[in-house]
């Protein structure tokens, strides 16, 4: 018999117009109302971001600076910092290199504040520049030192024969050369109920939750036996079910010497029926192991 479990944390009362907690690649699909905002969330939120997001931001806060100082300076009298050329772009330009010099503190010296006025906006321009550095400093070294994991899943579900019974089964590699060590998975199986429209879940048994380590692709099989919830359901019916899967992969990273988690999740819609996975690896000439990984998520006919 199947193993029931309480709601592993999602929180789901029912699934009416529900999407997916949990995206695919492992974050979370959960919007926030009312939520307090605090230097914290800032961090958080430039540690989580895409690099080239990161930059973006650093470069358009780091001109918008230059901006508004370049205008400061030019309307307090470009002459408190050089010679006005009498067209207000021109001051206005070397207003903002005068600002880029300043919040750097690089100072080339073509240029210098010559007034009370534009000495005191450098101050506290400068005192800007090297809080914004050493926060972007902060950032980026928080950025390399996080641990992260890299794993790569399959694109699809299968579901096939196996020893007798059928088995629903996926694959995972790591898309780094390290080697992934003591590998534990955990799979959890939410289904919809069609007359209550509450969601059942169920912790899948595993052919293997964990090895001991990893080089190559883990394919991670749940056999659908007397004792899966899956067992009444013929293939047709398990392709149209409302189900989702929710793994929760940790293992040690050798790159971070720390442990490391990610989050994936499958919808049934995934399923496909009466096909295997392809071999991703070979041996070439002189012995050494070839993985492709373009081919994890490649499948052929039974």
């Amino acid at each position: 018999m199947a193993r029931k479990i309480k709601d592993p944390g999602f929180g789901y009362k029912s699934t009416k117009n529900a999407q997916s907690i949990i995206n695919k690649d492992g974050t979370s699909n959960v919007i926030h109302l009312n939520k307090k905002r605090s230097l914290d969330d800032l961090y958080a939120y430039f540690i989580e971001i895409s690099w080239i997001k990161f930059f973006f931001l650093i470069v358009l806060v780091y001109t918008l600076i230059n901006i508004i100082f370049g205008f400061i300076y030019t309307l307090i009298g470009i002459e408190e910092i050089t010679k006005s050329t009498g067209h207000f772009f021109t001051d206005f330009l070397n207003g903002f290199f005068f600002s880029a010099q300043t919040l750097t503190t690089v100072g080339y010296g073509g240029i210098a504040p010559h007034g009370i006025t534009s000495n005191i906006i450098a101050a506290f321009e400068a005192m800007i520049g090297l809080l914004s550095f050493s926060f972007i400093t902060g950032l980026l070294y928080g950025r390399f030192s996080k641990p992260r994991a890299a794993i790569k899943f399959s694109d699809k579900l299968i579901l096939r024969e196996f020893k007798g019974n059928r088995a629903l089964m996926f694959r995972l590699m790591n898309s780094r050369k390290t080697v992934m060590i003591e590998p534990k998975i955990t799979v959890t199986l939410s289904i919809s109920d069609q007359t209550t429209k509450e969601k059942k879940f169920y912790e899948l048994k595993l052919e293997r939750d964990a090895i001991m380590y990893l080089p190559t692709v883990w394919t991670v099989v749940h056999e659908i036996n007397e004792e899966s919830p899956l067992f009444n359901f013929t293939n047709k019916q398990i392709e149209k079910l409302q189900a989702e899967l929710y793994l929760l992969l940790q293992y040690h990273e050798e790159s971070f010497a720390q442990n490391v988690y990610q989050i994936h999740s499958y919808q049934f819609s995934d399923v496909e029926t009466d096909v295997k996975f392809t071999t991703s690896y070979r041996f070439d000439e002189d012995g050494f192991t070839i993985l492709d990984h373009d081919k994890l998520s490649e499948v052929e006919k039974m």
